[in-house]
């Protein structure tokens, strides 16, 4: 446990090192005559992009070198009826070519008539599917030593020992009471929506990665997907309950019941949605609002930002820290609850007995 603490510790200080190195440029435009825009900046960071950015080191020569990782940019022109491709460290001033410009984190045509559609990696797309190839891969490594019997008839090893005790938690904790004995149905699309949640949210913690569990569109596609799996789980007395409610007054049951019941079956994977993509948001402009304090106290004064340095290193370790211990959590409520609305919606009749 001390040894997880400690790798922990390492890695939260080292994105804050990484972190503060990415912002000598952000508190040079004070001295180009430009007012430090924490929000835009934080923003920025927290937006999908382009490449993988790390930090930027300012040379004596007064330019600036910035360490990414350039991502293969795909446009299909419908104009020009031709695929498109390109690295994206060829934006140089926002044009790649002189036909695409970058603007805002988005391709743009130059030719104000073009057509064409952008299937570029953006790096929250290949995150997303560096962290499946990683679940995918171990999942299945797994699995094959069990085959073996390894972890049967003799003692688990290696990631066996780290991943059973985390599956037997799932199926006992959040399979079985929310589900019953209808749980082995629904157990494989539990635990593949907990590790996946899981990968990606460890994943963001890392410095210069992407915050994919942060992304609106990357929550939506889970909770629509829940969606679908707990509405091809009804049954009769489900739909019975919201379109007629039984024991209550014809009136109320039609103005009053049926539209809130109605409007319970969308609010469920709302809620699913919401909740994963403002949490892990929010920890991340936590984070960078501490950092960017120093630079806000360092432009009203040096002795200022060097005085308010340490405080708000603790603080950003502080919430690092927790934030590892939210990307547990936050997958642990995605599943549990889609596993809550997946028995809510087979429950069956008043006389039957769990």
């Amino acid at each position: 446990m001390g040894e997880i603490r400690l790798k922990s510790l390492l890695v939260a200080c080292l994105g804050l090192t990484l972190a503060f190195s990415s912002l000598p440029a952000m508190a040079n435009e004070d001295h180009a005559g430009e007012k430090l825009d924490p929000a835009k900046l934080i923003m920025e960071h927290i937006q999908d992009a382009h490449d993988f950015h790390f930090f930027t080191l300012k040379k004596e020569d007064g330019t600036e070198f910035h360490a990414t990782i350039p991502l293969p940019v795909i446009i299909y022109s419908q104009t020009k009826g031709k695929l498109i491709t390109f690295s994206s460290s060829k934006f140089v001033n926002g044009h790649a070519s002189d036909d695409y410009k970058l603007e805002h984190g988005k391709i743009q045509s130059v030719s104000e008539n073009e057509v064409f559609y952008d299937l570029s990696m953006t790096k929250n797309v290949v995150q997303m599917l560096l962290a499946l190839t990683i679940l995918v891969v171990l999942m299945v490594s797994i699995a094959n030593k069990y085959k073996k019997g390894q972890g049967v008839i003799s003692a688990p090893k290696g990631w066996q020992n780290a991943i059973e005790p985390v599956i037997t938690f799932v199926r006992d904790e959040v399979a079985k009471p929310n589900l019953g004995k209808k749980y082995g149905k629904y157990l494989p699309y539990l635990l593949t929506v907990f590790f996946f949640i899981l990968i990606n949210n460890i994943f963001g913690l890392l410095p210069g990665s992407a915050n994919v569990t942060g992304n609106i569109a990357f929550t939506i596609v889970l909770g629509v997907i829940s969606f679908f799996v707990i509405l091809f789980s009804t049954n009769k007395h489900f739909w019975g309950h919201i379109f007629w409610f039984p024991g209550v007054p014809t009136p109320v049951r039609i103005f009053i019941m049926l539209p809130v019941e109605l409007l319970g079956v969308f609010t469920k994977p709302f809620a699913l949605i919401v909740r994963l993509f403002a949490n892990m948001v929010a920890g991340h402009i936590i984070i960078l609002s501490f950092i960017t304090l120093i630079f806000i106290f360092g432009s009203m004064s040096a002795v200022a930002g060097w005085g308010f340095s340490p405080l708000s290193v603790a603080f950003a370790v502080f919430i690092y820290m927790i934030e590892i211990m939210v990307a547990f959590i936050q997958a642990f409520i995605f599943t549990n609850l889609t596993a809550v609305f997946i028995g809510q919606a087979f429950e069956g009749s008043h006389d039957d007995h769990h």
